[in-house]
């Protein structure tokens, strides 16, 4: 399995990134998805042998300028250059951004309160291993029959790649395991042992359906949208999703469900045993 996560990164950032995006002609005949290296060279100020030896991860350790004229010439995201800064430092022996802390999971009583507020909207708190370590009684009512609260204790990622439920669960699997990869992968990933021996678990037991991802995906999990999934009660349910970052010290994300359509919100209210439209419809 490859190591070369800052090299991945880049050269699938500039493969998403086309001529006219950053001002160039696109002309004929073009073979390369995005931008050439060549392409990325000159707008970055850099030599196009540096750009290969960093996409190949010959070089491993750029300076903080050439990453910044990377991520300037790349049109990164503010989130996309946070994940390159780390990616650049976890190239560096041993660095990890958590210093090896086990993953979180203690919950904050006021955390505790605001998943108390939260109800009966289906919400779940996640550490950075995608442990389940509380959610609110309306996501148990929508994720405990499907599966996802078997455990001890329950694993977001782990039952998505070796449950057989979870195919069932959700009808587009391929793009939930997807975000469960990226979940993982943003940070450090095998610089962080505690997510390098669960990466090792999924390799093992899920095969390529992991490993094929890790190889291929960036990290940087989409923040919000929308997954569909299957309820033995109610059947399909759309559900908008937001994910809240909580502070760094408690390396924990909450992740908070919203009806995406009527049928949905009157599921909802049929699971939580409320009039219908107690759960207002997501609209954008």
């Amino acid at each position: 399995m490859s190591d070369n996560e800052l090299g991945m990164f880049l050269r699938i950032r500039r493969e998403g990134v086309t001529p006219a995006d950053v001002g160039l002609p696109t002309g004929p005949r073009r073979r390369t998805p995005g931008l050439r290296r060549a392409e990325l060279a000159t707008l970055a100020g850099v030599s196009v042998e540096y750009v290969t030896r960093l996409e190949q991860g010959r070089d491993r350790r750029p300076s903080p300028p050439v990453l910044s004229a990377l991520a300037e010439a790349l049109r990164m995201t503010p989130s996309e250059r946070v994940h390159l800064h780390r990616l650049s430092k976890s190239a560096e022996g041993g660095f990890t951004c958590m210093g090896g802390a086990t993953p979180a999971r203690m919950v904050r009583p006021t955390v505790r309160g605001l998943l108390a507020r939260l109800e009966p909207a289906p919400a779940v708190l996640l550490n950075r291993l995608s442990e389940v370590l509380a959610r609110t009684e309306g996501y148990e009512r929508v994720a405990g029959p499907v599966g996802l609260l078997d455990g001890g204790p329950p694993n977001l990622a782990r039952f998505v790649f070796t449950d057989a439920r979870a195919r069932t669960a959700y009808p587009d699997w391929d793009r939930v395991a997807d975000e469960q990869v990226a979940a993982l992968k943003q940070g450090p990933f095998r610089a962080d042992r505690h997510v390098a021996v669960l990466a090792d678990e999924l390799t093992v037991t899920a095969g390529e359906e992991f490993s094929g991802r890790v190889e291929r995906l960036p990290g940087l999990p989409e923040s919000s949208g929308v997954v569909r999934l299957v309820h033995p009660e109610v059947g399909e349910l759309r559900l908008a999703y937001e994910t809240l970052e909580l502070p760094a010290d408690d390396d924990q994300r909450l992740i908070v469900h919203l009806p995406a359509d009527d049928a949905t919100s009157t599921a909802l209210d049929h699971l939580n045993g409320r009039r219908p439209g107690a759960l207002r419809v997501l609209s954008g």
